[in-house]
């Protein structure tokens, strides 16, 4: 199961990348700065989605299912489950953040609003492997990969036996891609939601 979940994420971005109304260039681009992208690390690994939602409803699901089960279905549990996703998404960001910098990748998520609903969910399934270059232009996100698969298997160091395989690893990878989507869709629909229900 692990490695059929593993191929089917490596697919997606071949029904994507080559269609030109996601990859075309980004509206008026201003290439990120290095105050810009400490700002986009700072709010990723520790904003409130990260914080108060994400690492919450994470913890609790596992916790739920005792997984993994050296961590026990109580209080505690939480708490570590809770410790062990902040210290892997910290790594992961700071990985997509340095290297970012490095290769000149833009890690934020920029809304495509004058889009159809479906080319926009689209977008946003396609942008979790694409990123802006200094040109504007999406380019595959290499510092992603890095920051997702790197800081999943580095974590195996530090994770209890029965989570630390390097399927346990891959499978996390896919996990962290999912997360990366869902805050994708979050930024890209949450305004357009919020304009409708509250009249902002």
């Amino acid at each position: 199961m692990k490695k059929i979940l593993v191929v089917l994420f490596l697919a997606i971005p071949l029904f994507g990348q080559s269609d030109p109304a996601i990859t075309a260039p980004v509206p008026s681009y201003k290439p990120i700065t290095g105050k810009e992208r400490f700002k986009w690390f700072a709010i990723s690994t520790a904003g409130p989605m990260s914080l108060f939602v994400t690492g919450p409803l994470s913890a609790a699901l596992s916790t739920a299912t005792n997984s993994p089960k050296e961590y026990g279905p109580h209080w505690e549990g939480f708490a570590d489950r809770y410790g062990m996703r902040l210290t892997g998404v910290s790594t992961g960001n700071a990985m997509e953040a340095g290297l970012g910098a490095l290769w000149h990748e833009d890690p934020r998520h920029f809304r495509m609003p004058d889009r159809t609903f479906g080319a926009r969910v689209k977008y946003v399934m396609v942008s979790a492997f694409i990123a802006p270059h200094a040109d504007g232009r999406f380019h595959p996100a290499y510092a992603r990969y890095v920051g997702i698969v790197g800081n999943n298997f580095l974590s195996n160091t530090w994770r209890v036996p029965s989570d630390n395989s390097a399927g346990d690893a891959a499978l996390r990878s896919v996990y962290g891609v999912l997360g990366r989507m869902g805050s994708d869709a979050f930024a890209e629909f949450w305004p357009d939601i919020k304009r409708i229900v509250f009249k902002k």
